[in-house]
């Protein structure tokens, strides 16, 4: 059974998925099936979910400061939109929360090797917010189908980068005592070729990964 964000399932034409797929994604055949059958589910889940988080994090030290502005140029973007669309909703929910309940109790695993609730209540606390509800967002989708193709792939990810700087913007903003416009000047504008080409990267890497498991029958 799977849990869907509100409104989502009120919404039919969103469901792309076909008949009996719903519900599945990419991330239910990236552990082999002859380990898999040997594995209890919730071990296979936490171990899903553990590659989710290790991925956001390992994002994460890529990192490059931008002179003057407060937030970096990282990897997370991409390790989240992956995450969450090869893990879906839930586990995917579970893998950028647990990045971030991990960065905050002490170990180093945010970009520069920050660490601490303070980063969680400073100028880009609101990104790993974000992360979050992204990572949920394109997990539903791609519970939804979304990933199966090109146009919805991309879609998806779309959707995941706009909720990231939704909630990362605005925040920069009031922590920073400065006004929307320049949470945009400094928050988005320099990050959009960046992220469009991770973007790019990750949208293209679900039809492909589909495809290679439609070349393997014996996977599903």
């Amino acid at each position: 059974m799977t849990i869907g964000l509100p409104g989502i399932d009120r919404l039919p034409h969103l469901d792309r998925a076909r008949a009996g797929e719903r519900g599945i994604t990419i991330g239910d055949f990236l552990v082999p099936i002859r380990i898999s059958d040997r594995l209890n589910s919730r071990v296979r889940h936490l171990a899903l979910i553990l590659g989710g988080t290790l991925l956001i994090a390992l994002g994460a030290q890529v990192s490059f400061v931008i002179p003057g502005n407060p937030v970096p140029i990282t990897g997370q973007t991409f390790g989240v939109l992956v995450a969450g669309g090869a893990l879906g909703f839930r586990r995917g929910i579970a893998a950028a929360g647990l990045y971030v309940l991990l960065g905050m109790v002490g170990l180093p695993l945010f970009a520069q090797g920050r660490t601490g609730i303070e980063v969680i209540l400073g100028a880009t606390g609101g990104y790993l917010v974000g992360f979050v509800l992204a990572a949920a967002i394109v997990g539903r989708l791609a519970e939804l189908g979304w990933d199966r193709n090109v146009k919805g792939s991309v879609g998806a990810m779309l959707i995941g980068s706009a909720v990231i700087y939704l909630v990362g913007v605005p925040w920069l903003a009031v922590v920073t005592g400065h006004d929307l416009g320049w949470g945009i000047q400094y928050g988005l504008t320099p990050f959009v070729a960046g992220d469009t080409v991770k973007l790019a990267l990750a949208a293209g890497a679900f039809p492909i990964a589909w495809w290679v498991v439609g070349r393997r029958p014996g996977d599903r």
